[in-house]
């Protein structure tokens, strides 16, 4: 029972490890103003008309991995505090998915 559990945790490892290295490409595939159209989805300006300070976010990110600085800024300037922090938020989660399916636990290492 417990080595059926154990693969099926491996598989589930193995394929969320490909998803989170599947990201950065799949992003970097896609044109650089692919998220400049369409409406909105902040819920500040839906409902009071006023942007918020992460209005703009996920445009000045995608531009900035196209190292589209100019754009970026003008998205908007916290983009390029926000980018680094993701990038180190993504390694580290992906060095702990490896780290899982090395071991088998964080804790348990040889």
């Amino acid at each position: 029972m417990t080595n059926v559990y154990l693969h099926s945790k491996r598989i589930y490892l193995l394929v969320y490890c490909l998803f989170l290295l599947a990201i950065p490409f799949v992003l970097l595939s896609l044109p650089k103003d692919y998220f400049d159209q369409g409406q909105t989805v902040c819920v500040s300006v839906a409902l009071f008309n006023q942007e918020c300070y992460g209005c703009g976010m996920t445009r000045g990110i995608q531009h900035l991995l196209h190292l589209d600085f100019m754009s970026a800024a003008s998205f908007n300037r916290m983009s390029f505090i926000v980018l680094p922090i993701l990038i180190y938020l993504w390694i580290k989660e992906l060095n702990r998915v490896l780290r899982l399916s090395k071991y088998g636990s964080p804790d348990k290492r040889e």
